[in-house]
């Protein structure tokens, strides 16, 4: 069974602009062949049983929206020649059923029992309606 990763999307607000930031930052830096990844220090202890399968769940202003698949995890290094791990992501985002977060520092595993599930695309779960709203609905509890 896969293990998950939850982490926070600091100063991202949106799936879209998340994906535009990735893209951004593998052109600028040409790393892993142009794939889609973030830097983090620490190596996952887990990695075996996140990368069976595993995504990362981002949380975007305090709300957990969507995942990508991990394709790998490596070592890496900053900009600045320190030591680093690489995540590498696959490209599509995927929406997830949103719910709301409390902020954390770093990234968290998430089983597979606690993943919130993919957006299917049926308009009684609530992924037909705008960002905005949606935020505001859970907020409220509504959703």
């Amino acid at each position: 069974m896969a293990v998950h990763l939850i982490k926070l999307a600091v100063g991202v607000a949106t799936p879209d602009e998340l994906a535009g930031r990735q893209a951004m930052r593998s052109r600028e830096t040409g790393a892993h062949d142009g794939k889609p990844f973030f830097r983090t220090r620490s190596f996952p202890r887990r990695a075996e049983e996140v990368l069976a399968g595993g995504s990362i769940y981002w949380v975007t202003a305090r709300m957990l929206l969507c995942r990508q698949v991990i394709r790998d995890i490596v070592q890496d290094q900053r900009d600045d020649g320190t030591p680093c791990t690489g995540v590498v992501l696959e490209r599509p985002i995927v929406a997830v059923v949103p719910r709301t977060v409390r902020a954390f520092q770093g990234w968290r595993y998430l089983t597979e029992a606690d993943a919130p599930a993919d957006l299917t695309g049926n308009p009684a779960s609530g992924d037909e309606l705008p960002l905005k709203l949606r935020r505001e609905l859970l907020a409220l509890c509504l959703l």
